[in-house]
Formats: structure tokens, C-alpha cells, sequence
């Protein structure tokens, strides 16, 4: 890797203006602090962590947080192979992972206890606030700067679903490397152009896009910074040589890893061509303005309706304030360069996250202004802190008043992220009117599902159906607790109607199977169990019911071979390795089925079941000792009969 020094002279400060007081606020004569009482960052830090010390009692939802935390592979091996793995593969067709070693690290030590994970995402947090604070003090040499813009960024509202969502480490810690990148380019620019400085912030860019590929935009927001410091573009552009590279490099496979996922997806499409500008150019529109007026508020802004071909009203507003933003950097004389700077940094944070491409369902995220709000914070600081003093002292009042009501709106909007239910129940109220308000029923009764409330995941399933009744999963999900309450007709129903719509749905021949085995029709099942696995061959369900059915018809070989298929085909899929081993039990393999709870330990270091057949096992091998080992951990997990079991070993 190649840096290219590209001046030796240093930077200067910048002169005060004509008709600007020279005095302890003006840039360039505080020597960095503005005269700045070394209590106020501590103290801020402190308003900030006692606002936000509820979310150390939040659950860990199953809104993303199941699938990185709950279920995710990654978490099970904390070995020099197991980091490997986490550095060299994708997970959920994304790839951060820093962010995954963080949690490894958090599971390791505390397991699933949600306290520390909160935790984690609250200390990166203020860690943030304080480099916010010292990249602001660097830009504008004035300790006041910094501080209001500190104080603006870790008290927004729209920063609370950044803190309280733990899936959203991703955000925070990614900013943590981004901003301290910066921090050390413009020491960097500042310093005379030492090379160390910049290898030290290309490594911060390439930690921060190793937590989150949102990162791809420090490049261009380190070019606002060149401006800022009237850098020649040439000499800027040649040593970001290798940024770009790393900003292309990511940027691609981002949209690699987010297509294969079909999280890409034509969305937009269904809008005419007007609408479709209206609702990008309201993206940018949207974030200003919730910059200045946080409410409502939602984890979730969905695409909108269309009525008679119009959109709502503030699609139309929206735009509006990009016309304003534009007309206040016309008009501004005394601070243009500021204007333009923080305009550009917080245009080109958001330049990845304005629906160029559609992704998902949302066409705004209330997350996605945790960087690029530093740069409005940054102007209304220097507007702030640079007028006369008489009119800096009302001013500065009038911050503290926005900063409390933003402080009182965080505090109600961080009740909303307590758990996975009061967040669905928020995102249903604020999208009561939206067409895709049947996703979040969707969702929210798939978590039903999962902690057993089955009257809930039907309730909410239904309101799914009745808002989209052409949105097939929901009919599969139902039919799975259909199929569980033993309303076999109803579930096959279902069942029916997604392979109407869709006959290559390979779940919904899986599922239809599974009732026709529970209905003792065996010959049945077994034909849709086959229909499932030729349109998906790697069907882990469906190779493991299929095994299952020949088990019951005594054929120990065919079974084995599908529990083996199921097994390959999802490494962490834990029936399929009991099932297997209770057939290695059965037929004298003892050793293979101390293999296979072995295994199933190694995915869940907490399943309590797999420790006491393990257990059972080593009985009946004569190896009491280790049999003994396994019934107390079974034991110490809550294991009804473990006691029992541990009583009957010697010592």
C-alpha cells in the first residue's frame, strides 16, 4: 500500500472575519478548546448514560436480534478457526465481521443475558459522543463547536433505535472506527501531512468497514474536509487512491451479498416515474427535517400509498425543504464555507441510503442519520457559537431548551425498544394506513409462533391475510399453527392456497407432508416430502421428516441417510442430529451418538437435553465419570430429570 504525501506545508488557522469579534470564540484563537470548562464533555456523557439507563433491562427482540444473537452460527466457536470463519464468510448476505467478533465475545463471556449486549451498544454510544466532540473541536478549533454538536448527537431522538436495538452494534460501532478515521485525516491535514497519520486513518476506515459497509462513503466525506480546509482536489484525490478502492471493493460486494438475499428488490417499480423521483428526493428532505422536527417517529417508514396516483402530502413537502436547503446556500455570505461543508457531509453519509437501489421495504431509516447528522450538527454549532455574544447567550439558551425537549422525546421513544412487542405494537399504530402494514403482523405473529402463544400468531397471521390476501406466507405460517392446534383440514387449506400461487413453494409441500404423516397416511407424506426436495434439494425439514417416516416403517438405513442429509444441509439444525442419534443408540453406535450430541452442544452450549443423553449415553458405555460431568451441567440447565439421573452415578 502506497500513501502519497502530497505537501509539507502546514495548515494554518483560519483568520477571523471582517466584522467578527476576535475573543475566546472565534475559530483559530482558542487554541482548540474555546475556553471549554473540562467538565462539560464528562457531564454530558453522564446526562447521556442516565437517559439512557433503561435499556440495560431490554430484552433482545426477535426483530434481527434472534438472527445475530439467538441463532447465529458464529457465536458457538470462540477459537482462532471459529474467528476465521466469521472474517472469510457471510452471514444473513451481510458482512461485518468486527461486529461479529463483538458479539462473540459478549456470548463467550455472559451468553445470552441481554444486559451487556444493551450495554455494549450504550458505551459505543458515548464513546461516539466523545469523538464527535473531538472531530468538531479539530474542524473548527473551538471546544463550544464541539460541544454543542456532541451534545446535539447523543441526545436526537432519531439516535435512540441506534442505541437500543442491540442488531444495530453494526451502526454504532461502525461509526466509532468512521469517526475516529476522521478524527486522525484531520490530523493528518492539520499536521503537515505526516504519513503515519493517514495509514492510521485508512486502518480506521478499513475497521470501520468491518463492522458495517455503510462505511464506503468516508472517502467522499473526507474530500468535504479538504474543501473545508481549501485542499487542492488534485493533491486530495491521489492519496485516497486506496480509500476508493476499499469503497469499491465493499460497495460491491454489499450489493452482491444484499441481491442474493433478495433484499434488493423493484419496489419502486409500482410508482410512475413521477412519484419515483418525489420519493427519492424525499429522502434527504425526510432526514432534514426530522433533523429539526423528530416526530413521529418509527422503526420503520414504509414506501408509501398511492391515491388516485398521488402520494401523501409530505412526499410533496419534502422536496420543499431540499429547495430550502439549497436557498440557504445561496443566500449564506459569513458562513458559506460551513454551509457547504456540513451539507455535503451529511449528503454524502446518506448518499448510499437513499433507495437509489431499492432495499427492503422501507424507503426511509431513522438509523441512518447516526453519522450524517454531524454535519447539520456541525453548522448549527459554528451559526451558534460565532455570533455577537449578546446574541450567542440567547442562542445558547434556546439550544439548551431544543436539547432538553429532545432529551424528554428520547426518553419516551427509548419505551418503544423495551421488547419485541411494545416495538410491533408501535410500528402497527404509526402504519395503521400504510399497504405494507401487513408485514408487520406477519412478523409479529412468526414471534408468537416461536414463544408458543399460537392464538396470538393466528390473530396476527389473519389481520396479515385480510390486509394482503395474496401474501402466501402468511397462509404458510398459519397453516403451521393450524396444523399444531390438530386442525388438519384448515392447515391443508392453507397449505392448498400458497401452492395455487406458488406450486414451486417447497415449505408448503413440506408442510402439507408433515400433516399428511400426522394423519397416519405415511405413503402420502413420503410423496411430498420427495416433492419438496426436488424443487430445493437442500430442504432440511424435508429430508428430516422423510427420515422420520421411514423410521417409523423400521427402515433404520433410509432414515439414517435423510437425518445425515438434514444435517449437511443446515449444520445447526438440532432435530436432525437427535434424531440421529437416537438411531446410532438404537443400533449399538454409541460413539456416533456421543458425536452428534457433541455436536448439538457445540451449537448451543446451553441445551441441557443434549448434555443429559450425552450423558445417558456414557452410562451405558461404563464411563461414569464423564457421564456424571454431563448430568450436573444438564442439571445446572434446568434439565427436569437431570437430579434424578445424577443420583444414580457414582462419584
Amino acid at each position: 500500500m502506497y500513501f502519497v504525501p502530497v505537501s509539507n506545508k502546514k495548515a494554518t488557522a483560519v483568520p477571523p472575519r471582517r466584522n467578527e469579534k476576535p475573543g475566546p470564540l472565534a475559530a483559530g484563537n482558542d487554541n482548540g478548546n474555546g475556553n471549554l470548562p473540562r467538565w462539560a464533555v464528562p457531564l454530558l456523557l453522564l446526562v447521556i448514560a442516565a437517559l439512557y439507563r433503561h435499556v440495560l433491562d431490554f430484552a433482545i427482540t426477535f426483530i434481527d436480534d434472534d438472527m445475530y444473537i439467538l441463532r447465529n452460527p458464529y457465536l458457538r466457536d470462540f477459537s482462532l478457526k471459529g474467528l476465521s470463519a466469521i472474517f472469510s464468510s457471510f452471514y444473513e448476505y451481510n458482512y461485518h465481521p468486527v461486529t461479529t467478533t463483538v458479539w462473540l465475545t459478549l456470548y463467550k463471556i455472559w451468553g445470552l443475558d441481554p444486559m451487556p449486549y444493551h450495554a455494549a451498544n450504550l458505551l459505543f454510544h458515548l464513546l461516539n459522543t466523545w469523538l464527535v466532540f473531538r472531530l468538531a473541536t479539530a474542524l473548527a478549533r473551538n471546544g463550544y463547536v464541539g460541544f454543542v454538536v456532541a451534545a446535539l448527537f447523543g441526545l436526537h431522538p432519531l439516535h435512540v433505535e441506534s442505541v437500543a436495538w442491540i442488531s444495530e452494534l453494526k451502526g454504532v460501532l461502525c461509526a466509532t472506527f468512521y469517526f475516529a478515521s476522521l478524527i486522525w485525516y484531520v490530523r493528518y491535514v492539520d499536521g503537515g501531512y505526516k504519513r503515519k497519520h493517514l495509514v492510521v486513518a485508512f486502518l480506521l476506515f478499513l475497521g470501520a468497514l468491518f463492522s458495517k459497509s455503510a462505511a464506503v462513503t468516508l472517502p467522499l466525506v473526507a474530500l468535504t474536509i479538504d474543501y473545508y480546509r481549501a485542499r487542492k482536489l488534485s493533491q486530495a484525490l491521489i492519496e485516497k487512491l486506496p480509500f476508493f478502492a476499499l469503497s469499491v471493493l465493499f460497495g460491491v460486494l454489499a450489493i452482491m451479498s444484499q441481491r442474493a438475499g433478495g433484499a434488493i428488490s423493484d419496489i419502486a417499480s409500482g410508482y410512475n416515474l413521477l412519484n419515483r423521483v418525489l420519493i427519492f428526493l424525499s429522502g434527504p428532505g425526510f432526514y432534514f427535517v426530522k433533523a429539526i422536527v423528530p416526530y413521529p417517529l418509527s422503526a420503520i417508514h414504509y414506501f408509501p400509498n398511492e391515491v388516485n396516483g398521488m402520494l401523501p402530502w409530505y412526499f410533496y413537502v419534502y422536496p420543499l425543504a431540499l429547495a430550502g436547503v439549497a436557498l440557504l446556500v445561496y443566500r449564506s455570505r459569513q458562513y458559506k464555507k460551513e454551509v457547504v461543508f456540513g451539507l455535503l457531509f451529511f449528503f454524502g453519509v446518506l448518499s448510499v441510503m437513499l433507495q437509489v437501489v431499492p432495499v427492503g421495504a422501507a424507503w426511509a431509516t431513522e438509523r441512518y442519520s447516526y453519522v450524517s447528522y454531524f454535519g447539520l450538527f456541525y453548522l448549527c454549532a459554528i451559526w451558534v457559537v460565532r455570533r455577537r455574544r449578546e446574541i450567542r447567550q440567547r442562542l445558547l439558551v434556546t439550544v439548551l431548551g431544543v436539547l432538553a425537549a429532545f432529551s424528554f422525546i428520547s426518553a419516551n421513544r427509548l419505551e418503544t425498544w423495551q421488547n419485541t412487542d411494545t416495538i410491533f405494537a408501535d410500528l402497527v399504530e404509526k402504519n395503521s394506513a400504510n399497504k405494507n402494514n401487513f408485514l408487520v403482523y406477519y412478523h409479529w405473529g412468526d414471534y408468537c409462533q416461536v414463544r408458543g402463544d399460537m392464538q396470538g400468531a393466528i390473530t396476527h397471521y389473519d389481520e396479515a391475510i385480510r390486509i394482503n390476501p395474496s401474501f402466501t406466507k402468511a397462509y404458510l405460517r398459519r397453516g403451521e399453527v393450524l396444523d399444531a392446534f390438530g386442525n388438519f383440514d384448515a392447515a391443508l387449506s392453507d397449505y392448498n392456497k400458497v401452492l395455487q400461487a406458488d406450486r414451486a413453494n417447497a415449505m408448503a409441500w413440506n408442510n402439507k407432508g408433515w400433516v399428511y404423516f400426522e394423519q397416519g397416511k405415511q405413503a402420502e407424506a413420503k410423496q411430498m416430502f420427495d416433492s419438496a426436495l426436488a424443487i430445493n434439494g437442500k430442504l432440511a425439514t424435508a429430508y428430516n421428516n422423510r427420515g422420520w417416516v421411514s423410521l417409523q416403517q423400521q427402515d433404520t438405513v433410509v432414515a439414517m441417510k435423510d437425518f445425515t442429509n438434514a444435517i449437511n444441509a443446515d449444520k445447526t439444525f438440532a432435530k436432525a442430529y437427535y434424531n440421529r442419534a437416537m438411531v446410532y443408540v438404537v443400533t449399538g453406535r454409541r460413539a456416533e451418538a456421543i458425536a452428534d450430541y457433541t455436536a448439538l452442544i457445540k451449537v448451543n452450549e446451553r441445551d441441557g437435553q443434549a448434555y443429559f443423553f450425552r450423558g445417558v449415553v456414557y452410562k451405558e458405555m461404563g464411563r461414569e465419570l464423564s457421564a456424571r460431568r454431563d448430568f450436573e451441567s444438564a442439571d445446572d440447565l434446568g434439565y427436569q430429570g437431570a437430579r434424578e439421573a445424577l443420583n444414580s452415578v457414582g462419584r
